[in-house]
């Protein structure tokens, strides 16, 4: 099996990964949609030698001892790419994400303009967050890069893999990787507020004591750019409050408060062309009124309402409204809409022109009722 054949047929797709497991042809995934490709299935024998030619020696000795391991690599004139290596049924198995080596801006992705505005702020925690896939890297890159285009700073990124490799332009961007620049994400957040950071992108908050020098870093006045796994921003804040005991959870909800810029929640959704995915995306900006849902655990499941109410003024969006206006703009079909909808019955009566007298909060959403 040669696999630099397979990533260049990746490539020439436009997939976005590569499955190989032995016993079954190769396997990509382009839009959404898993396709097989017409080569032999790889042998037990094919995976190691492939593992063999793509692991350096410290990631073969971690594989060895854990069964698995993330890692990134490059081919010189084609792509990066993200993969994991693990075992299934005693024998090796492997994903592969392309990684494009051109860094999208936040307008070429199809993102709300407000997270360029988002992306200057001086100080501040802002999370992106969405399930396995859901382009939060991609969306953070088009962040670092928005700061790296338009500002004087120093940008730290700890990250397990490195994925889009970033130039400087008006600031200098330091990049370490976890397993080859440092031992650990504690280790180098012990660390880098010696390391005179202005902006500090952090790949993933996985713990307690991540979380903790996280939120003390946006606190002490850097701007810290980070993901979590979570699928709106009222379970983002849930989230960021379980990482700690619960007699710390009235003061972790006054950090929080105090130091959250944005939580920036992605779905993605295949286009109506079927030529790629388009994020539908909710917004929370940290306004008065948000901050006092953070505060108040009674008032946190106010979180999506008050989002909803602060369209016009702050900019912010609930999905169910980014759907809305993907459907109406016809980028994406009613049925993918629903299915990615927070509250389909809800996003249908509105696509009806149904709504309440008294809720203005849809209106820059809605055009003409939909035939639905």
């Amino acid at each position: 099996m040669n696999i630099k054949v397979l990533l260049e047929e990746l490539v020439q797709l436009g997939a976005s990964d590569l499955h190989l497991k032995p016993g079954i042809p190769p396997v990509v995934r382009i839009h959404g949609s898993l396709q097989r490709l017409k080569h032999p299935a790889p042998t037990p024998k094919d995976m190691e030698e492939v593992a063999r030619q793509i692991l350096s020696p410290f990631q073969r000795e971690k594989f060895e001892k854990t069964k698995e391991v993330d890692f990134a690599f490059g081919v010189t004139g084609l792509a990066r790419f993200r993969a994991n290596c693990y075992v299934q049924r005693n024998t090796i198995a492997m994903v592969l994400r392309h990684v494009p080596v051109t860094i999208r801006s936040i307008e070429e992705l199809l993102l709300p303009p407000v997270l360029g505005e988002l992306a200057l702020r001086p100080r501040g925690m802002i999370v992106v967050t969405g399930t396995v896939g859901s382009g939060k890297s991609t969306t953070l890159a088009a962040m670092v890069q928005q700061i790296n285009r338009n500002l004087n700073a120093s940008i730290i990124t700890i990250e397990d893999p490195i994925e889009f490799l970033h130039r400087d332009q008006k600031s200098i961007i330091n990049q370490r990787e976890v397993g080859s620049d440092t031992i650990s994400y504690h280790e180098a957040l012990r660390h880098i507020l010696r390391q005179d950071p202005d902006v500090i992108l952090i790949g993933e908050i996985r713990d307690q004591e991540t979380m903790e020098i996280a939120l003390k870093a946006a606190d002490t006045g850097h701007l810290v750019l980070t993901t979590l796994h979570t699928v709106d921003a009222m379970q983002t804040v849930n989230r960021v409050i379980s990482f700690f005991p619960p007699h710390q959870h009235q003061e972790i909800r006054y950090l929080l408060a105090s130091t959250v810029q944005s939580v920036i929640s992605q779905r993605l959704l295949p286009t109506v062309k079927g030529d790629g995915m388009v994020p539908a995306v909710e917004v929370m900006i940290a306004t008065g009124t948000i901050r006092e849902c953070i505060i108040n655990p009674e008032k946190t499941p106010l979180i999506t309402q008050t989002i909803r109410e602060g369209v016009t003024q702050h900019k912010m969006q609930t999905f169910d409204q980014a759907l809305m206006k993907l459907y109406q703009d016809k980028v994406v079909t009613l049925d993918d809409a629903l299915r990615a909808s927070s509250n389909p019955h809800e996003l249908t009566l509105r696509l009806k022109g149904i709504q309440a007298t008294a809720d203005k909060s849809w209106e820059s959403f809605e055009s003409q009722p939909a035939d639905v």
